[in-house]
């Protein structure tokens, strides 16, 4: 698929779920608990172990089913290696030109991190696809309204502080999707290998999407 559609998969879907973990071991099976839940859009952040693997993993057992990224990548080598392993996209915790320019080399949808309207700029300038407000708990919905106002053309996900209890402010502040990480994919489940809590988070923020969405038209 091209970032164009993977792009507009992201944000149809409206939930990119953040899986961190202290091991890669059972990833691949919170994928499938996800998928499961309605959530087909997801990235394995290289502070898992053994990051490149889990991504070939996830892809062997699940493959088109899910639109599979890679997040905390904070250099090009990183981002061509994760992309040569099968991911689809690449989001980072900051604004790296040279990792934005990697991405649309390879047609691999991109999303820096940026927090200000300097970094907004710059990162879209230098042709990201979506801006991951980071980390959104410090301004909440409030900081990514404020950061739409001057800049309308650019596309906004807020990860960090997103939850079941922020998750439609976010979305009437004007995100495109939202980056869902501990709060939907917990390190305590993981342990427990309670997928079918994982599975049931993921419906409720597919349906707060649906229903928020559906408010908003």
């Amino acid at each position: 698929m091209s970032a164009h559609d993977n792009l507009t998969r992201m944000m149809d879907n409206g939930i990119v779920a953040v899986i961190r973990a202290d091991s890669g071991e059972l990833l691949a099976d919170v994928a499938e608990a996800l998928l499961a839940g309605g959530v087909d859009v997801m990235e394995v952040t290289f502070t898992v172990p053994n990051a490149l693997d889990v991504i070939k993993e996830v892809k062997r057992r699940i493959g088109d089913k899910v639109l599979l990224g890679a997040g905390t990548v904070l250099d090009t080598e990183t981002a061509r290696a994760a992309i040569l392993a099968g991911a689809e996209f690449i989001v980072s915790p900051s604004t790296d030109v040279e990792v934005i320019k990697l991405c649309r080399r390879y047609d691999t949808v991109v999303t820096p991190g940026i927090f200000t309207p300097t970094e907004a700029v710059t990162a879209w300038e230098a042709g990201a696809d979506i801006l991951k407000v980071f980390p959104a708990d410090i301004g909440g919905p409030a900081h990514l309204k404020a950061l739409r106002g001057p800049l309308p053309q650019c596309r906004f996900m807020p990860t960090g502080g997103v939850d079941l209890n922020t998750a439609a402010d976010f979305l009437r502040a004007g995100a495109v999707a939202l980056g869902v990480g501990g709060a939907l994919v917990s390190q305590a489940a993981v342990d427990k290998r309670d997928f079918a809590s994982i599975e049931a988070l993921a419906q409720q923020y597919v349906q707060i999407v649906r229903d928020t969405r559906s408010l908003m038209l």
